[in-house]
């Protein structure tokens, strides 16, 4: 089922287009860290807020574009979701689980 992409956020099987996702899409759940990536995140002066609030606005990093089109299905059906971002040399991992109950930041190699 291919995604329309401007229409209205609350139609079923349908989200705005990327440019337009002006709100959260989805919610985030309890939010944990790795502490090797926390401990990066402090040594280096970054935020995690800012990725988070990428990641619930279906702004999904460094995914391919065929990983975003599967991103946006899984919002719109209820499964898990996986951004990817790179920050000071590392690259990390933001995934909501599919009940939006727990949202995980960790590297790849801690998965």
């Amino acid at each position: 089922m291919p995604i329309k992409s401007g229409m209205h956020p609350k139609s079923p099987g349908i989200l705005p287009a990327v440019n337009q996702r002006k709100h959260a899409l989805f919610e985030l759940g309890q939010c944990v860290c790795t502490p090797t990536l926390l401990k990066h995140f402090q040594n280096n002066g970054v935020d995690p807020g800012h990725y988070l609030r990428q990641h619930s606005f279906g702004l999904w990093g460094d995914v391919p574009a065929e990983d975003a089109r599967e991103n946006d299905l899984s919002v719109v059906n209820g499964y898990r979701v996986l951004s990817a971002y790179s920050v000071a040399g590392i690259k990390f991992w933001i995934i909501t689980e599919k009940d939006r109950s727990l949202t995980t930041l960790l590297t790849p190699s801690e998965y």
